[in-house]
């Protein structure tokens, strides 16, 4: 049986803003591009911040680590609150939909939302889900299908055609109780990175962030958003 496939959504942050307004987040909080990861360029984030998005290419390298990686965590095993919520990728090319679904979902304490809130419904009725199953509700979600749909057509660059192969996969990196944490839909589970804080989560998740173009030098087709308080 073939996966469903959507259109990948451009890393741009009026296009986040303007998708997830449409579903109802009010925008106390909004994406801003992360221009470069030295101290004075990340000191123009605004803050506070309370996740942050990486758009990266995928290669062999990476695959190559991604096994690895997942290897060495089922063998030695790891900490994973049981308050994070993830949800595995079971669309093509939804990889930016669900990496602002695991942004909004560990932070509902911070956000708010429209009464009517499409995200909102969406988060509270899949909240209970396994992974799987959170993907599988996507799958069914008219509204949110149809909002990524009209995004992604919306960016700067034209949307490539659904039966385009796409090598570019979204992530969210956020903080729960102190504990840094990758959230990729493409993963089997939540990865924990370690100690952070509310004020740190920004420096840590790029230095996070900093890895992944260790392991591929040679690509430069990196972009990092973070979502904070304006």
């Amino acid at each position: 049986m073939n996966c469903p496939r959507w259109l990948p959504l451009e890393a741009n942050p009026d296009v986040m803003n303007q998708f997830l307004q449409q579903l109802g987040l009010l925008p106390s909080w909004q994406f801003g591009d992360v221009f470069g990861m030295d101290p004075e360029l990340l000191s123009l984030v605004p803050r506070p911040v309370c996740s942050i998005l990486l758009l990266f290419p995928v290669t062999e390298k990476y695959e190559t680590y991604k096994q690895e990686e997942e290897a060495k965590i089922k063998a030695e095993g790891q900490k994973v609150n049981p308050h994070v919520y993830f949800m595995k990728q079971t669309i093509s090319n939804a990889c930016g939909t669900i990496g602002l679904i695991h942004a909004l979902a560990n932070n509902q304490d911070k956000l708010e939302f429209e009464c009517d809130s499409v995200m909102k419904r969406f988060l509270e009725d899949s909240a209970s889900l396994s992974p799987e199953d959170k993907g599988k509700f996507l799958e069914k979600d008219e509204s949110i299908r149809v909002t990524h749909e009209f995004s992604a057509q919306e960016g700067q660059t034209e949307a490539p055609s659904l039966d385009e192969k796409v090598d570019l996969h979204f992530i969210s990196f956020v903080n729960i109780d102190g504990h840094l944490y990758e959230l990729d839909g493409r993963k089997p589970f939540p990865i924990n990175h370690g100690d952070t804080t509310v004020d740190g989560l920004l420096g840590d998740a790029i230095e996070v962030c900093k890895k992944f173009m260790q392991r591929d030098p040679d690509e430069l087709r990196f972009t990092v958003m973070a979502l904070h308080k304006v």
